[in-house]
């Protein structure tokens, strides 16, 4: 919808300027840096004190950050202009586009606030083994915005539409995850914070955890910026590429992460140090099972791909080449994104955010290093972008599973190791498949006039599902695969596969 109503031009740029910024400052202060340092401390307290303790430290939690992120939305809301410029230079050479971009960082910087609080309930209710009310609440960001899109006619532009989309879908998810926090009794309420010890481990912990949070979304920023001087479009090619890139990353990367790091914290506390890295290697084998086919993909069909799902409206085909040649530079880095969440595991699990904060600030540096470069000695616009992301992406997670293994806190298990190299080669023979079969199927459909892109992509992903299968089963057997399903029948993530 967002590239058939907007597609990739100046409405386009500044709208996702007006979306990245509250998402820039929501990853750093909610998600990334809040969960992994709650999520342990809850499950801790809670275990350890009972339910009221619990409660008492998530209402204190709640009431600092109504406090602290309902300040930033309003500062960001008075000062939105000097923003723009500090963010997105570029635009002021532009007055239309600056002063779109604006007026519709106005209407979704509240966003902030609402996913903040999405972010408190969901983190209470993953410590309580709860993830289906926080992991349905993003459907509603799309139906939200696929609606206004619908209606854009009535406003003022279909960038307007989509911002106004992404403050309702805000309110609509609160009230989602809020609701299931109610219901399962433990919503927060305001009480006036007091600086005990539940409260102070807290912010130890939260501090690495924001600014390596925020060493992340320093090279997106840098992103945003860069590409603000690049031709229109740049922006909108980042942003559809990465919204296909995130996809593994969410749906398997995050999501495993979202379930590992409350076992592990569980396991750690309760002394069972063998059945933490039994998790943490397990998750691992899952996420390579299933975010390998997407990295081939990404790869091999990037083109094919961006036509097929977005060439429609005012979205071009010049528009598809351009981002599916940065969505082939985003897959270099698929494999250390989804996995980073899974590797900081053992350290987030001990309450230690400070050593991935080490790590993701080394990364930062040479990623916005590699940015520059790009930008500077070379014509590769916003496909150097993302390379420089990917190349960032190994040297954080690179680092994380070196200070993990130092400690003793992680080590490829004989499994895993097998796992990994028998998933690699179906990954190869999935990647030759469809580089041999990607002409013949695309003559197939050449005659068409219209679903010319989507039959050929439709084809090319059933007969890559046949052989990834094929090949996983081949050199698995249906042993292995008995027990993935075993374990994914088990309430713990961390329960021993069955013996054979």
């Amino acid at each position: 919808m967002l590239a058939a109503v907007l597609g990739a031009g100046p409405i386009a740029d500044a709208f996702f300027v007006a979306l990245r910024l509250p998402n820039h400052f929501r990853a750093i202060f909610a998600e990334g840096a809040f969960n992994a340092a709650f999520v342990p401390a809850y499950a801790r307290i809670r275990q350890q004190g009972g339910v009221d303790p619990a409660k008492l430290f998530a209402d204190r939690v709640f009431t600092i950050l109504f406090g602290c992120v309902g300040f930033l939305v309003v500062l960001a809301l008075i000062f939105t202009p000097e923003v723009i410029s500090l963010l997105a230079p570029g635009f002021s050479e532009d007055p239309g586009r600056f002063a779109l971009a604006v007026e519709l960082t106005r209407i979704t910087f509240p966003y902030l606030l609402l996913m903040s609080l999405v972010t408190l309930y969901g983190g209470i209710l993953n410590a309580l083994a709860r993830f289906a009310a926080a992991a349905a609440a993003p459907i509603l960001l799309n139906v939200s915005m696929v609606a206004t899109l619908a209606v854009a006619v009535f406003f003022p532009t279909p960038g307007h539409a989509a911002a106004w989309g992404v403050f309702i879908a805000g309110i609509l998810e609160a009230l989602l995850v809020g609701g299931d926090t109610w219901r399962n009794g433990v919503m927060t309420a305001f009480r006036w914070p007091k600086w005990d010890e539940d409260v102070k481990r807290f912010f130890n912990a939260l501090g690495p955890a924001t600014i390596g949070s925020a060493g992340m979304q320093i090279a997106l920023f840098a992103d945003t910026i860069i590409a603000s001087f690049l031709a229109a479009g740049a922006l909108s090619a980042l942003y559809y590429a990465d919204r296909l890139n995130q996809l593994p990353i969410g749906v398997i990367g995050i999501a495993v992460g979202t379930v590992l790091l409350p076992e592990m914290a569980s396991r750690i506390a309760t002394g069972d140090e063998a059945g933490a890295k039994h998790a943490q290697n397990r998750a691992i084998e899952l996420t390579l099972l299933l975010s390998i086919p997407c990295l081939v993909a990404f790869l091999i069909l990037p083109d094919l791909i961006m036509r097929a799902l977005f060439m429609r409206g005012k979205f071009t085909a010049a528009d598809a080449t351009a981002a599916g040649q940065t969505l082939a530079a985003y897959a270099f880095g698929l494999l250390p994104f989804v996995l980073i969440r899974s590797a900081t595991a053992p350290f987030l699990a001990r309450g230690d955010t400070a050593t991935p904060m080490k790590a993701s600030l080394t990364a930062v540096g040479v990623n916005v290093g590699f940015k520059a470069a790009f930008y500077y000695f070379t014509s590769l616009a916003q496909v150097g972008l993302a390379l420089a992301t990917s190349i960032g992406g190994w040297l954080n997670l690179g680092l994380v599973i070196w200070f993990a293994a130092r400690r003793g806190h992680f080590a490829f298990d004989p499994p895993l190791r097998s796992a990994a190299a028998r998933l690699a080669a179906a990954g190869v023979a999935l990647a030759a498949v469809l580089s041999l079969a990607q002409g013949p199927v695309a003559r197939l459909f050449a005659s068409w006039t219209s679903w010319r892109d989507e039959s050929t992509l439709a084809v090319l992903a059933l007969i890559g599902g046949a052989v990834y299968g094929a090949a996983v089963f081949a050199l698995f057997g249906k042993q292995w695969l008995a027990a993935l399903r075993t374990r994914k029948r088990s309430t713990q993530l961390g329960s021993p596969p069955p013996s054979d």
